[in-house]
C-alpha cells in the first residue's frame, strides 16, 4: 500500500505534467512566431505580389457586388405598378418615385370624412417646412385608397384645396394593386371593412416615410407634431448629412433647449387634434380663428360639432353651410372624440381666450 505522502507527491506531478507540456507547447509555437524582424525576410515574387493583389481586389468587388445584390425593400421587393398623377401623367411606383430617394407615403380618399383631411392639413405644414426640398431631396405622395372615385381630376382638386404646389404628387391607379402597395409598407389590415355608410373606407392611419437607398423605413402618426415630422424626413432619414439652415428645425446648442413641456389633457387634445387647422387668434388657417367661438356659438352645438361633424354637414346644418365655402369646402374630420375629451378641448379654448382677452387690455 502507498504512503499517503507518496499519493500527494504523485498526484501533484500528474497536475503539473500537463502544464509543463502546455508551456512547451507554447514556447514551440512562439518560436515559430517570431516578429519578422528575427528572420531572414523572404520577399515573394512580383508575379506571386501580383496575383494576390488581384485576388483580394476580386473578393473585395464580389463583397460589394453580394451586398449590393441583397439590399433591403430594392426592386425585388417593391412592386413597380403603373399609378396616374394628377396631371395625368404614368409613372412606375419604384422606378420613377421610390428608388433611391427619400420619400413620404400616405394613403387619403378625398371623400373622407375622418382622419384624412387632418393628416393631409398635417403633410402641408410639413410641405410648407422642408420648402424647396420637396421634389429634388424629399418626395412627397399621396396615393388614393379610392381609385373609383379619385380621377387624376379630383385629386387635383383636393390638392388645390390645399393650396398644395409642385414636388407632393397624389396618385390613382388600380385598387387591387394600390392594396398591393399598402401591404408592402406595412399599411394594409386585411379584416379592416370597407363598406361603410356614405361611402367611407376604413383604413387605418396610414403614413411611412423612407429612404429606400438605406432600407430605413418608419410608420408614422398625423397627430405627431409638424415639426417632428419634418426634422425626420429632412434630416434623419438623410442620415444628419444636409445642411439646411433654412428650413433646420432642430438646433445643435442645447444651451438653449427648452426642457420638457408639461401639458393639460385639453392643451395636448388641442395640439394634436386641432392646431393644424385652427388658431385661437392667431388668424383663419385651413379653418376659422376660434377666438370667441365659446361665446358665439351655444355650446350644445359647439360640443356636436367637435364631436361629430361629418353627421351635421349630412344634415346641411344651416350655420355649416354658410360657413364651408369660405375655407374651400374641406370637411372638419370626425376625430371619434368622446365627450370628455370635447369637453376638455372647450375648456382649453375658453382659457387661452381668457389669456387673449386679458393680454389685449393690457
Amino acid at each position: 500500500m502507498l504512503h499517503l505522502k507518496a499519493i500527494k507527491r504523485i498526484t501533484g506531478l500528474l497536475l503539473v505534467l500537463p502544464v509543463m507540456f502546455s508551456q512547451a507547447a507554447l514556447a514551440t509555437t512562439s518560436a515559430n512566431n517570431e516578429p519578422e524582424k528575427t528572420k531572414k525576410e523572404v520577399k515573394a515574387p512580383a508575379d506571386v505580389q501580383r496575383v494576390k493583389a488581384d485576388i483580394s481586389k476580386k473578393t473585395s468587388k464580389k463583397s460589394a457586388k453580394k451586398r449590393k445584390r441583397h439590399a433591403p425593400y430594392g426592386a425585388k421587393y417593391f412592386p413597380n405598378y403603373v399609378l396616374t398623377t394628377e396631371e395625368g401623367k404614368k409613372v412606375k411606383f419604384f422606378d420613377d418615385l421610390v428608388k433611391d430617394k427619400v420619400v413620404s407615403i400616405n394613403f387619403i380618399f378625398t371623400s373622407c370624412q375622418n382622419i384624412c383631411p387632418l393628416e393631409t392639413a398635417r403633410l402641408t405644414e410639413v410641405y410648407r417646412q422642408l420648402g424647396d426640398r420637396v421634389g429634388k431631396d424629399v418626395f412627397m405622395y399621396s396615393i388614393t385608397v379610392d381609385p373609383e372615385r379619385d380621377s387624376p381630376e379630383v385629386l387635383k382638386a383636393y390638392k388645390k384645396k390645399f393650396n398644395i404646389g409642385k414636388g407632393w404628387t397624389f396618385l390613382t391607379g388600380k385598387k387591387e394593386e394600390i392594396n398591393d402597395i399598402r401591404t408592402k409598407l406595412g399599411l394594409y389590415i386585411t379584416d379592416l371593412d370597407e363598406t361603410l355608410p356614405d361611402g367611407q373606407i376604413d383604413h387605418n392611419i396610414s403614413l411611412v416615410m423612407g429612404n429606400q437607398k438605406t432600407g430605413r423605413w418608419m410608420k408614422r402618426s398625423p397627430y405627431e407634431t409638424s415639426e417632428v415630422l419634418t426634422t425626420m424626413l429632412g434630416d434623419w432619414l438623410h442620415n444628419w448629412k444636409n445642411n439646411h439652415s433654412e428650413n433646420q428645425l432642430v438646433s445643435n446648442n442645447y444651451k438653449g433647449a427648452q426642457g420638457i413641456q408639461k401639458f393639460s389633457d385639453g392643451a395636448y387634445l388641442y395640439k394634436t387634434r386641432c392646431l393644424t387647422c385652427h388658431t385661437i387668434g392667431g388668424g383663419d388657417g385651413v379653418g376659422p380663428d376660434l377666438q370667441g367661438v365659446t361665446a358665439k356659438r351655444d355650446e350644445k352645438w359647439l360640443k356636436r360639432w367637435i364631436a361629430k361633424p361629418n353627421e351635421m354637414i349630412k344634415e346641411k346644418d344651416p350655420i355649416i353651410m354658410e360657413m364651408m365655402p369660405r375655407y374651400k369646402n374641406i370637411n372638419m374630420p370626425n376625430l371619434r372624440l368622446n365627450e370628455g375629451d370635447v369637453n376638455k378641448i372647450i375648456a382649453y379654448i375658453k382659457s387661452i381666450e381668457k389669456e387673449n382677452n386679458t393680454a389685449a387690455k393690457k
